[in-house]
C-alpha cells in the first residue's frame, strides 16, 4: 500500500468504523444476537490486533504465524527454521502455552505491546498463559521477519482455540502446517476458506507426510487448495524424518521453507506486495462483515422501538386515565367531598350570594382562631390528586411490564434484573405528594394573577384568595362531570362561584389550572416511563446506529479503492 495521503484516510476511515461498531449495543437478546456480538468483536479485535497497527507502520517486519492442526508439528517445524529450541513441542495434548514469537534481534522494537497484539502480556520465556506473548531474539531469523509459533487451531482447550484464531488473524503471512494424517480435517479448512476470502498471503507446509504417500497426498492436497480458491499459495513438503537430540529436524528437511522465507524478508518489494495483499484482504473483509453487523443492529433497533412503543403506550394510556379522572368528577368523593359541603354551607340548593354569606362568616371565624376550613379542602384536594396519580403510576408500571413480558427481548431484560419495573418507582409517592400541593399552591397564584378588579368584587372578598384558589381546584375536578354528579359532590357549586366571581375569566382560570396540573402530574409519569428507557439504554443500540456503521464502512471502502495494492503476489510462488 501506499504510504502517502489516501493511506491516512484509509486510517482515519477504519478509525472510525472501528468507532461505530465498538459503540453499537447488541444486547438485546433476539435471534442471532450472539452471532452479531462475537462478529462485532471479531472485527474490533481485528482491526486492533492487525490492520491499525500495519497501516500506521507499514515498514515493520513481515509477521509470518505457523499455525495448523493438533500434532502437525508446528513447534519443531519453527524450531528447526530457527536452529535451536524456542517453543516448546506439546508432548500431552491438550497442552496450553504462551505463544511464541521469534524475531531478529534488531527488530525488537517492534513487538512491543503498543504496536501489534496489544492485549497480550509480554514475556521473556514460555508460560502456561494463554494471554501473553513469548519474545525471542534469534540471529537466525532475517531482519525484517517474524515468527509466530500459534496454538493449534482444533485444540480441545477453548483458550487454544480463541488465540490461534487471534494470532492468525495478526498475521501477515500464514504459514499452515497439516500432516498426511490431518489435511483433510474439517477445522483448519475452515481457517484456510476464511484467509482465501480475504485474499491473505497463505503458504501451506505438508508435514510429516512418508516418502511413499507424498506423491498421493501432495496431489489431493493442491487439489483441495484449487477448488478453495488457494491454488497460487506456495505448498512446501517436510518428509517424516527423525529429529536430533535437541528436537530438530535436519537442515534439509526445512531449507527450502527457510530458504523462501529468506527471501521475502530480503526483498523490500516482494515483502511489501505480502503485507498489501494481506492487509487489502482484511479491509474488504472487515468492511462487508460490518455491513452485516450493521443489519443485525438495525434488527436490534426495530426491536428497541417496538419496546419503547409499548412503554409509550402503557404511560399515554395512565396520562389519558389521569387526566379523565381529574375531571370527570371521579375524585370528588369521601373526605374531600364532605369538607368541600362544609366549607360551601352543606345545602348546595342555597343560592350564590347566600352561601358567600356562609363563606364570609367561616372567614370571620377563622380569623377569630378557629381552624380554618380552607385548609381542610386544600389538604383533600392533595390527597386526592396524589392518590389518583400514585393509582396511574402503578398502572402504567404494570401495562408496560405485561408488554414487555410477551416481548422475547423484553422479558429477558427483566429476567436481567428489571423486575422492579413491574411496579412504580419507591419514590414516586413523595413526588406524586409534592406535586399535588405544588398543583393547589400554584391554584392561588393562578387566583392571584386575575385582572385586578375581580380581586376588589365583593364576591371575591367574600371567598379570599385561598378559598376562591379551593374553588378554582374544585371546579377544575368536576370539569367534565354531569350536573347531576357535579350537583352531588358540590362541583356544580364550585363552577357557580367561580363563574359568579370571576365572571368571562372563570374559564380561561379553569383551563390554565387544569393545564398547571397535567403538566405537573405528566412530570411524574415521564420520571416513571424513563426507567424502562434506561433499561433499554444499557443493552440496546442507538436508532442511528446500523446507519452510522453503514456509512462508516462505505467510507472505508471508498479509502481502500484509493489505496493502490502491488499486483506482485505471483513472485512469491
Amino acid at each position: 500500500m501506499s504510504t502517502d495521503g489516501s493511506t491516512a484516510t484509509l486510517l482515519a476511515a477504519l478509525l472510525k468504523l472501528r468507532a461505530e461498531l465498538s459503540g453499537a449495543a447488541l444486547g438485546l437478546e433476539i435471534p442471532g444476537a450472539q452471532d452479531g456480538r462475537d462478529a462485532r468483536q471479531a472485527l474490533v479485535t481485528q482491526l486492533d490486533d492487525y490492520v491499525l497497527p500495519r497501516l500506521v507502520q507499514q515498514d515493520a517486519p513481515l509477521l509470518a504465524v505457523v499455525g495448523g492442526s493438533t500434532g502437525a508439528g508446528k513447534s519443531t517445524l519453527v524450531n528447526s527454521l530457527i536452529g535451536r529450541a524456542v517453543t516448546e513441542s506439546g508432548v500431552l495434548r491438550p497442552t496450553t502455552r504462551s505463544a511464541v514469537l521469534v524475531h531478529h534481534p534488531d527488530d525488537a522494537e517492534w513487538f512491543q505491546p503498543d504496536r501489534i497484539l496489544p492485549d497480550l502480556a509480554r514475556t521473556a520465556s514460555q508460560t502456561n498463559d494463554a494471554r501473553s506473548l513469548t519474545l525471542v531474539a534469534a540471529h537466525t531469523v532475517p531482519r525484517g521477519l517474524a515468527i509466530l509459533d500459534a496454538p493449534d487451531v482444533d485444540s480441545v482447550e477453548e483458550s487454544n482455540r480463541r488465540l490461534a484464531g487471534e494470532l492468525l488473524a495478526a498475521a501477515d503471512l500464514w504459514l499452515f502446517v497439516t500432516s498426511a494424517a490431518r489435511y483433510a480435517d474439517q477445522v483448519p479448512w475452515d481457517y484456510l476458506r476464511e484467509a482465501a476470502d480475504r485474499s491473505a498471503a497463505v503458504a501451506i507446509v505438508l508435514d510429516r507426510t512418508s516418502t511413499e504417500s507424498m506423491g498421493e497426498v501432495r496431489g489431493h492436497l493442491a487439489r483441495m487448495l484449487t477448488a478453495r480458491g488457494l491454488k497460487d499459495s506456495p505448498l512446501f513438503t517436510v518428509l517424516e524424518s527423525s529429529v536430533d537430540s535437541e528436537g530438530l529436524l535436519p537442515p534439509s528437511a526445512v531449507a527450502p521453507i527457510l530458504s523462501w522465507l529468506h527471501d521475502l524478508a530480503g526483498d523490500p518489494e516482494v515483502r511489501a506486495a505480502v503485507v498489501a495483499q494481506t492487509l487489502d484482504g482484511a479491509v474488504r473483509k472487515i468492511v462487508f462483515a460490518a455491513f452485516d453487523v450493521a443489519d443485525l443492529v438495525a434488527e436490534q433497533g426495530a426491536v428497541t422501538a417496538s419496546l419503547v412503543e409499548d412503554v409509550d403506550r402503557a404511560y399515554t394510556g395512565a396520562e389519558a386515565a389521569f387526566d379523565k379522572s381529574v375531571s370527570d368528577g371521579t375524585l370528588m368523593h369521601g373526605e374531600l367531598a364532605a369538607r368541600w359541603r362544609d366549607f360551601v354551607g352543606g345545602d348546595m340548593g342555597r343560592g350564590v350570594d347566600d352561601r358567600m354569606g356562609r363563606i364570609r362568616d367561616r372567614i370571620v371565624d377563622s380569623v377569630r382562631g378557629r381552624r380554618t376550613r380552607v385548609a381542610e379542602v386544600q389538604q383533600a384536594l392533595a390527597t386526592n390528586v396524589e392518590l389518583l396519580l400514585l393509582e396511574q403510576a402503578e398502572a402504567g408500571a404494570h401495562a408496560a411490564y405485561q408488554a414487555w413480558e410477551e416481548n422475547q427481548a423484553g422479558a429477558a431484560l427483566l429476567r436481567g434484573g428489571d423486575r422492579e419495573l413491574e411496579r412504580a418507582t419507591r419514590t414516586v409517592r413523595a413526588r406524586a405528594e409534592r406535586v399535588s400541593q405544588d398543583w393547589v399552591e400554584a391554584c392561588t397564584e393562578i387566583v392571584r394573577s386575575t385582572g385586578s378588579e375581580r380581586k376588589t368584587s365583593a364576591r371575591f372578598l367574600a371567598l379570599g384568595t385561598h378559598g376562591a384558589a379551593i374553588t378554582l381546584a374544585v371546579a377544575v375536578l368536576n370539569e367534565l362531570a354531569t350536573r347531576e354528579d357535579a350537583h352531588h359532590s358540590g362541583g356544580a357549586a364550585a363552577r357557580d362561584l367561580l363563574a359568579e366571581t370571576f365572571g368571562d375569566s372563570s374559564e380561561h382560570l379553569l383551563q390554565t389550572a387544569k393545564e398547571d396540573l397535567l403538566r405537573r402530574a405528566g412530570t411524574v409519569l415521564v420520571g416513571e416511563r424513563q426507567r424502562f428507557y434506561d433499561a433499554l439504554s444499557r443493552t440496546a443500540a442507538s436508532p442511528d446506529a446500523a446507519a452510522s456503521i453503514r456509512s462508516a464502512a462505505r467510507s472505508a471502502e471508498d479509502a481502500r479503492h484509493r489505496d493502490l495494492i502491488p499486483d506482485d503476489w505471483d513472485n512469491l510462488t
